[in-house]
């Protein structure tokens, strides 16, 4: 088959690889079979979309909706270069999923409001289906309700008319929606298990994303989950869009 693109912008390597060994291994893919592409180290190269099955975009330490003033050139790069190719993407409807980060750049690609008023901390949260996401093939065999694993600063407060909410949380009310019939984002994420969060966890630890002292506090809080279910947005997605020889 054609490979998949995953697209990701974290900067410490424990991360980056630990991010895309989940990717493999959830999605069922071979290395051969996912180019990785880290957006913070280099320009986006020139991409021919014919030789890839679909697009992935990883989570990412940038926040979207801070003011310009305060984001760094390097996130200015990775939001220009997401946005020009989002525009090919949207228009020829090419398969993509955006995790996390995703929310951010193909909702604030299509006039989302994306901003702080619906953040999450990071733990564990009931994330719900709607009508519209029962029926999606993307969450084909999911259940209604599941667990999955979030952490975030901001989220879509207003989707655009033409997208199609898929799932929500009680504290964040889009967790998951489409546009068009193949573009995708979840605020959940989709490839991260217990021991994924773990590690982010320990990685990040002096990052300023939680104070470093409750490190330990929150490890212990990850592994009273039990997180099986989100991994089968990634699965869904390889099996449908895996196109080629």
């Amino acid at each position: 088959m054609l490979p998949f693109l995953l697209l990701a912008s974290r900067a410490e390597d424990a991360a980056a690889d630990d991010e895309y060994a989940a990717y493999l291994k959830y999605g069922g893919l071979e290395p051969h079979q996912l180019h990785r592409v880290r957006m913070e180290a280099a320009h986006l190269p020139e991409l021919d979309l014919a030789g890839y099955s679909g697009v992935i975009v990883g989570g990412s330490p940038f926040t979207s909706s801070d003011p310009d003033t305060q984001k760094s050139a390097v996130q200015h790069r990775v939001e220009s270069e997401l946005a020009q190719l989002l525009d090919e993407l949207v228009a020829r409807d090419f398969p993509f999923l955006g995790a996390c980060y995703g929310v951010g750049t193909l909702g604030r690609h299509q006039g989302a409001v994306i901003d702080r008023t619906y953040g999450e901390p990071l733990g564990g949260v009931e994330i719900k289906l709607t009508e519209a996401g029962l029926a999606d093939p993307l969450l084909a065999g999911m259940p209604g309700t599941f667990t999955a694993f979030t952490g975030h600063k901001e989220a879509c407060t207003t989707l655009p008319p033409h997208a199609v909410l898929l799932a929500s949380s009680a504290t964040c009310p889009v967790h998951m929606f489409r546009i068009r019939t193949n573009l995708y984002a979840t605020q959940f994420h989709p490839e991260l298990d217990v021991d994924g969060l773990v590690t982010r966890i320990d990685i990040y630890r002096n990052a300023g994303y939680f104070p470093p002292d409750s490190a330990g506090e929150l490890m212990a809080n990850a592994r009273r989950f039990t997180v099986t279910e989100p991994m089968g947005v990634l699965r869904n997605f390889v099996a449908r869009y895996a196109t080629g020889a």
